[in-house]
């Protein structure tokens, strides 16, 4: 009876899995970045953020290292974002150990990540460095910005605010765009794995349950792939932001209660 019991449990959560992997990976495949932000903020519906993070670094980890090798200035894009990068690791480290322990804040957290990110991406807030700036004004503001960043990842699992404001300001072509978001997400999933493997939440069960979580969100983003050559980019973005806006309120209501 209770074997049938903790079967009964276990497969809607397998279910939700699923379907949160296979919709997270499509998103990426269309617009080149979302996965960790979808498949959290609907995980976090049903189970503890800091398990959500946990599921899903294998699948960010794989799709982001595809997107990062799939350009052809890796060893430029490293030199000029290493600030960045390194304050990246600095910051989730700093903050290490608040997923774990953030209970319902680490839910509300997340809820007001997600929708400050899609108010951000609805309102086409687009900031821009000027080019003018000398290098070293430059490394210290990327520096910073990879300091909040990595704060916000530990505190919400999601690693796009502000880093991904930061890339787009820098006025990088498409090609360099994608491959620095790829270098940027990566260097955060390593950050944050390790920052939960410290806190004894990403072991050998959740290394395995994220390889499981890879299959769907590889066989997403070649669906999305393949969508995004036959739909308007930008009406996909805007439905996404809209969905993502929709999840964060939800997500701050349901933490509060």
């Amino acid at each position: 009876m209770m074997h049938t019991q903790h079967l009964t449990g276990l497969i809607p959560l397998l279910a939700l899995g699923l379907v949160t992997f296979l919709l997270a990976g499509f998103v990426k495949g269309v617009i080149g970045l979302g996965l960790p932000t979808v498949a959290v903020g609907l995980l976090g519906l049903a189970m503890p953020t800091a398990e959500a993070a946990a599921l899903l670094i294998v699948p960010s980890l794989v799709t982001n290292v595809w997107q990062l090798l799939a350009g052809p200035r890796f060893a430029a894009l490293a030199r000029r974002l290493w600030p960045m990068l390194t304050g990246i690791c600095a910051g989730t480290w700093a903050g290490s150990g608040w997923l774990a322990g953030g209970g319902h804040l680490a839910g509300i957290a997340l809820g007001v990540a997600l929708l400050a990110y899609a108010v951000l991406g609805l309102a086409a807030v687009r900031l821009r460095v000027p080019p003018r700036w000398p290098a070293a004004g430059v490394s210290a503001l990327g520096g910073g910005i990879g300091v909040i960043t990595g704060l916000v990842t530990a505190a919400t699992g999601v690693f796009v605010i502000p880093a991904v404001p930061f890339l787009q300001a820098l006025d990088l072509d498409s090609d360099d765009l994608v491959q620095a978001l790829g270098l940027s997400f990566t260097v955060s999933t390593v950050a944050l794995a390790a920052g939960l493997a410290h806190d004894g939440i990403f072991h050998a069960h959740a290394i395995g349950a994220s390889l499981l979580a890879l299959v769907p969100a590889l066989g997403g983003m070649c669906i999305g792939q393949w969508v995004r050559a036959r739909v308007s980019a930008s009406a996909f973005r805007r439905c996404f932001f809209v969905g993502l806006a929709m999840l964060g309120a939800e997500l701050v209501i349901q933490h509060m209660r």
